[in-house]
């Protein structure tokens, strides 16, 4: 139990939640025009399994992650980090095809009970639209860095956190309760989604001359030490702006910007990658800006709560 603990990489949970805790709580502060109360529009049984459906994506991601690079050798012992399950021998091959197996057909009826209780019968559209969606993301998260045209291995990685743990996250979500798309919404959905890439891009840092070896082509290994280190601080200075501009529309008041307090470990992130000299020692830097992400939704998401209280006192 332990090993397969470990080869769910529990670090990266918090992160993957991030873009439904603010999708979710943008949901309960602003009810829908057809909607009479905040209680009406949030739902904590699509709450309950979206959180399940991600969680159960992002440790898909991990079992395949670790199956994908076990098998084409990238996990070696020019790796830095946590040493894989399959590289160590500590999990068979086997069986983590069949826990990728297993992870993809629960996770695939996680998504089902999710759209159920979204939809049920009144929109039939909606609900295969986001079967759709639910199989590409599962799809995805497998052909990550399994096969031969594994996309994490042409510099794709990129896009697909953040589209799938972003845009697809937040505003996803948002819509399973709302049944709308808010545009103003795009800016948090979008900062959540730049900050995941940014842990992937940690990573990808962390491991360029291994991944070099083993012609694993991220964007690191395509621009190099340096321009990485340029679009690690482009990404993370961009959600910053994006959540502040994000308040500013959204006409939060002075005391709404709690927030701001996740911009601290942030700072002091980028700060640590202007310093580091070692792509080895940026390891815990992971781990940092995961955490501060997920801090950054809880903030965020309060502040929102707390903006619109009046209204969701006065009409419960």
């Amino acid at each position: 139990m332990k090993h397969w603990i470990q080869a769910a990489r529990l670090r990266t949970l918090p992160l993957s939640v991030s873009g439904i805790i603010v999708g979710s709580m943008y949901a309960l502060a602003n009810p829908t025009d057809n909607v009479l109360t905040p209680t009406e529009v949030f739902n904590w049984r699509i709450f309950g399994f979206a959180i399940l459906t991600t969680l159960g994506l992002q440790i898909l991601s991990n079992f395949a992650n670790d199956y994908g690079d076990g098998m084409k050798g990238t996990d070696n012992e020019d790796r830095v980090g946590p040493k894989r399950a399959i590289q160590s021998g500590v999990i068979s091959p086997a069986a983590m095809k069949r826990a990728i197996i297993i992870t993809s057909l629960l996770t695939l009826l996680s998504a089902i009970l999710l759209i159920y209780y979204a939809f049920a019968d009144t929109n039939i559209w909606y609900s295969l639209f986001f079967l759709a969606l639910g199989l590409l993301s599962i799809v995805s998260a497998i052909r990550y860095t399994v096969g031969n045209t594994a996309y994490g291995y042409r510099g794709y990685g990129d896009l697909f956190v953040f589209v799938f743990f972003g845009l697809v996250s937040t505003l996803g979500v948002n819509f399973l309760y709302s049944k709308q798309l808010d545009f103003v919404l795009f800016l948090p959905a979008s900062a959540i989604g730049l900050l995941s890439v940014g842990v992937l891009n940690l990573n990808n840092m962390r491991d360029e001359a291994s991944d070099r070896k083993s012609n694993k082509n991220t964007i690191v290994v395509k621009i190099g030490a340096t321009k990485a280190k340029r679009y690690h601080y482009f990404l993370v200075i961009t959600a910053m702006v994006l959540v502040l501009i994000f308040a500013l529309l959204s006409n939060f008041h002075f005391d709404q910007y709690l927030f701001l307090l996740a911009y601290i470990p942030l700072t002091k992130h980028l700060n640590n990658v202007y310093k580091n000299q070692e792509p080895r020692l940026l390891d815990p830097e992971l781990k940092k800006l995961a955490l501060s992400t997920f801090a950054l939704s809880i903030l965020l998401a309060l502040c929102m709560i707390y903006f619109f209280s009046d209204l969701i006192v006065n009409n419960s």
